[in-house]
């Protein structure tokens, strides 16, 4: 199996060399590590790696600069934020110019590699259009969570997103949410029903409690909330589920 190629850009030369050993390590191969982001769009350019980890902070230009050219560029190269920023208008914003995930530090290295194998389009020279699918609608469910107000580094984050596409997948499920849905997502993030249930309560409670009712409404097309009335765990994942079964993700 050909290894993948990834460039790292982080704001210091060591903290990147330091995230491509690790990289190294999980079988991918290391275009380049930087901590200038002109040089890393000239690396780039001539290696050509599938993937780019950047940080927002950066020599002469910053992340997000690096990112919005590459796009202007054309350039396929597939990209992740790693960031100690967690500013909610600087997650939107490296999201809305094409970020496929914004990862807050400190990160689990293992999750790192495991979202750029979800972003993988190629095993052996194969295109995999069910997996194509699945990074669109994983990158399409962050999209909403981060424009309702989920911040992506708390755990009912993930948790959510998963319950959406178990969702998507049956949905069925809504009906058990308790004995499914909290249950299958425990299981594999190792961690219990309950506490899958209190995180995912958590989460939706932070994007209530940032007042972004109007934007929760927008998203969703419709006016479904008003004033301090939330929704339950299971009508949320619904909601958004929904959403994505209208828009072609099933």
């Amino acid at each position: 199996m050909k290894k993948r190629s990834v460039y790292v850009l982080q704001e210091s030369r060591s903290v990147a060399e330091d995230l491509a050993e690790t990289l190294k390590k999980a079988n991918f191969e290391i275009a380049g590590a930087s901590c200038d982001g002109l040089v890393a769009l000239q690396e780039i350019e001539k290696s050509e790696p599938e993937y780019l980890i950047t940080g927002i902070i950066a020599f002469t230009i910053d992340g997000l600069e690096v990112i919005k050219r590459l796009k202007a560029m054309k350039n396929p190269i597939k990209i992740v934020v790693v960031s100690a920023i967690t500013r909610e208008e600087v997650i939107q914003r490296a999201m809305d110019l094409g970020a496929e995930y914004y990862m807050v530090k400190p990160i689990d290295r293992a999750v790192l590699a495991d979202r750029l194998d979800e972003l993988g389009d190629k095993v052996a020279g194969k295109t995999f259009k069910n997996e194509d699918k699945r990074s669109n609608i994983d990158e399409k469910i962050s999209k909403i969570f981060i424009s309702v107000g989920i911040p992506p580094h708390i755990k009912g984050y993930v948790y959510l997103r998963e319950g959406v596409k178990m969702a998507i997948d049956k949905p069925q499920i809504i009906n058990n949410i308790t004995k499914q849905l909290y249950p299958g997502i425990g299981e594999k993030y190792d961690t219990s029903a309950s506490k899958v249930e209190r995180a995912i309560r958590h989460a939706i409670e932070v994007a209530w409690n940032r007042g972004r009712i109007e934007s929760i409404n927008s998203v969703f097309g419709v006016r479904a909330y008003v004033g301090s009335e939330k929704p339950t765990n299971g009508e949320f994942i619904a909601l958004v589920a929904d959403k994505m079964i209208l828009e072609g993700a099933s």
